[in-house]
């Protein structure tokens, strides 16, 4: 992470932030970049306690939360919302980062495959923001930060359910957009192209340069550049965009 970067004040300092999902790769930097900005982050995790506890352990000083969750599950989402909000009084930011990959060519999918992801990447962000948007509107106040995917508009082989979901939720959040504007309450999403983590270390040992080669930077993208852009939507410079779909993906596929 850049000098220049850290030292932006982005006006988080103070506030708080649920990120689900937040355990290990994108969805850790960016509780990390968050929590470095002064805000008391919660984030979700479902199997992986000793990851989760390592986030917290890793960054003394910083104020970070993990509770396990199952994001697929509505009452789980809404009881972890307002379970946060008891402790801290309000919810400014929220992240909807929990995902899955089940990756193979159509015909060959399972049911499975698809429940998986579906039930995840669409309806884990349907149920988490259906829970928080109650208490955003009566603040009349809020940023809802959805990851998404250079999938949803690029297509891939073996990606048809994840590209999918993807494509679901850009929807979702130019919808939601509409909904809770007139609350002040701004709806973005960032769609990462290939990330250097454990998730996407498959499809990169398989394709390997056949991927580099679609990429204008010639290198996949880090973790902390998504936190970067999941810390500009939640931060004060923002402040009229909503709506959107920022691609940080080094230039996949152009």
């Amino acid at each position: 992470m850049s000098d220049t970067v850290e030292s932006l004040d982005g006006g988080l300092a103070g506030k708080n932030a649920l990120v689900t999902g937040g355990s290990r790769g994108i969805g850790r930097a960016i509780v990390e970049r968050l929590a470095s900005s002064g805000m008391d982050v919660t984030f979700t995790y479902l199997n992986n306690e000793a990851a989760a506890n390592e986030v917290v352990e890793a960054n003394p000083g910083l104020k970070i939360t993990g509770v396990k969750v199952d994001a697929r599950k509505s009452d789980a989402a809404r009881e972890c919302v307002e379970t946060m909000i008891e402790r801290v009084d309000t919810i400014d930011v929220m992240v909807n980062n929990a995902g899955v990959i089940r990756d193979n060519l159509l015909p060959m999918l399972e049911d499975e495959d698809l429940e998986a992801v579906f039930s995840t990447n669409i309806e884990g962000v349907f149920n988490f923001c259906r829970a928080v948007v109650p208490f955003m509107m009566s603040k009349r106040s809020g940023r809802i930060i959805n990851i998404s995917s250079v999938s949803a508009e690029k297509g891939g082989r073996g990606q048809t359910n994840y590209a999918a979901s993807k494509g679901a939720i850009n929807s979702f959040t130019k919808s939601l957009a509409v909904e809770v504007g007139r609350r002040n309450i701004l709806v973005n999403a960032v769609a990462p192209g290939v990330i250097e983590t454990e998730m996407s270390q498959s499809v990169r040992d398989l394709a390997g340069d056949e991927i580099t080669s679609n990429i204008l930077l010639k290198r996949y993208g880090l973790p902390s550049e998504i936190a970067n852009a999941v810390w500009f939507l939640s931060s004060d410079l923002s402040s009229y965009i909503t709506g959107q779909i920022l691609s940080v993906d080094g230039g996949f596929k152009m």
